[in-house]
């Protein structure tokens, strides 16, 4: 029951002990604030709260409970600010806020780089986030691109971001081969060092899915992906060799795991025409091959998801790769490079600064005299083209939009 505070009938103790008692069964709320407080000071003064009894001041102050609907703890709250200071006054809150740095549009900037670039880490989208207005001159970057990596996820769990995006078999062990050289690949920050690894696509009943091959380089993360049919020679012969051709460094290096696809007298041969040192991942030591599988997780996987896709989509799914894809990773897509630091008991750890996540090609521009690990005929003026024909987000706008094409021509292959 809604009343007004209105209580003139009511002109003493004793006739606010008789109300009580009427009143049990009715339930009363208080209007606005100001008008509440102003009600409690008048009936304080009315009923000369300071000289009332004990008793008589416990029915008052039940009386005040039952007509705003304060709780216990507000009402002696109210009470002893009367008692102190002879009123009762609404306190004015002055609240101090941050200003807000970064504009809904920036949050939109945010969400559509991730978006297209596949939600990477934080450090990743900062870099890319310096790199487009830094490198392709994008103004409207310049202040999203001072955020911190931390503030980053911040406005991932933002309104305005969430409002602007939208969201195998096993390989045969090559035990007992004695076709390469079983080491760890120690490059030096040479490039030319490339590690290779093989993702199926699944199954569906009987039928096995097409494969990926993903190659990386360990020194600078130089990555080129293909597809093949079936991992033997006469699928995977031609492809290597375009994967190969591919890179606009001199190949010193091809180290697999022990899987037979790779480590076979058809690839080796290859291999050695190229001369191309062949090596194989040791026992015991699952690192040796960490980077490209690690790649396979963070790239592969996360473009070309889990879902099984017949053999006959090879073809199409190379013309994805090397059409866009493989130019997008190499050119646009930032990598974290190690920094190596010795902790107080002098073991060597890895630590990842933002500052050292750089694309492969940068990478490769960093090094010391890199020209003179480029392929003869090959120029830092020809790969500055590449590089610079599309900004990071056009070209991984470009992906996005390839591989959904891609998706609707194998879903509908599929069906």
């Amino acid at each position: 029951m809604v009343i007004t505070m209105q209580d003139s009938k009511i002109k003493s103790v004793r006739d606010v002990e008789r109300f009580l008692k009427k009143a049990s069964g009715f339930s009363f709320i208080k209007e606005d604030q100001k008008e509440a407080y102003g009600w409690i000071e008048d009936n304080l003064k009315k009923y000369k709260y300071l000289k009332l009894s004990k008793q008589e001041k416990g029915t008052v102050r039940n009386y005040i409970k039952k007509m705003t609907g304060y709780s216990r703890a507000q009402v002696t709250r109210l009470i002893g600010s009367y008692i102190n200071t002879g009123c009762i006054k609404v306190t004015e809150y002055k609240r101090n806020c941050f200003g807000k740095i970064y504009s809904d549009k920036e949050i939109k900037l945010l969400a559509k780089t991730d978006e297209v670039h596949d939600y990477p880490n934080g450090a990743a989208v900062k870099k890319t986030l310096l790199r487009m207005t830094e490198v392709y001159g994008q103004d409207e970057y310049s202040n999203i691109a001072k955020i911190s990596v931390g503030h980053i996820y911040n406005l991932r769990k933002t309104k305005i971001y969430k409002l602007a995006v939208v969201t195998c078999q096993k390989t045969k062990s090559g035990k007992g081969v004695n076709i390469g050289e079983r080491c760890k690949p120690e490059p030096n920050g040479v490039p030319g060092y490339i590690r290779v690894d093989t993702v199926h696509q699944g199954d569906s009943k009987k039928e096995k899915g097409v494969y990926h091959i993903n190659t990386v380089d360990e020194a600078v993360q130089w990555e080129i992906a293909g597809s093949a049919k079936k991992i033997t020679a006469k699928y995977l012969k031609p492809l290597l060799l375009k994967i190969l051709a591919s890179y606009p460094f001199i190949i010193i290096s091809f180290h697999a795991d022990n899987g037979s696809e790779y480590i076979n007298k058809d690839i080796a041969d290859m291999l050695n025409k190229l001369l191309i040192r062949l090596t194989k991942s040791r026992p015991r030591h699952s690192n040796d091959n960490a980077l490209a599988e690690a790649k396979n997780g963070a790239v592969i996987r996360k473009c070309m998801g889990y879902g099984f896709i017949r053999q006959s989509h090879a073809d199409r799914i190379n013309d994805f790769y090397f059409g866009c894809f493989n130019e997008y990773l190499c050119y646009h897509r930032p990598c974290a490079f190690p920094t190596e630091i010795k902790d107080r008991k002098g073991k060597i750890r890895k630590i990842y600064r933002t500052e050292n996540y750089m694309t492969p090609y940068d990478k490769l521009k960093s090094l010391p005299e890199a020209h003179k690990y480029l392929k003869k005929g090959v120029t830092f003026k020809m790969l500055d083209k590449i590089a610079m024909r599309y900004t990071d987000n056009e070209m991984a706008a470009i992906v996005q939009k390839e591989r959904d094409k891609m998706f609707r021509v194998v879903l509908k292959a599929s069906a």
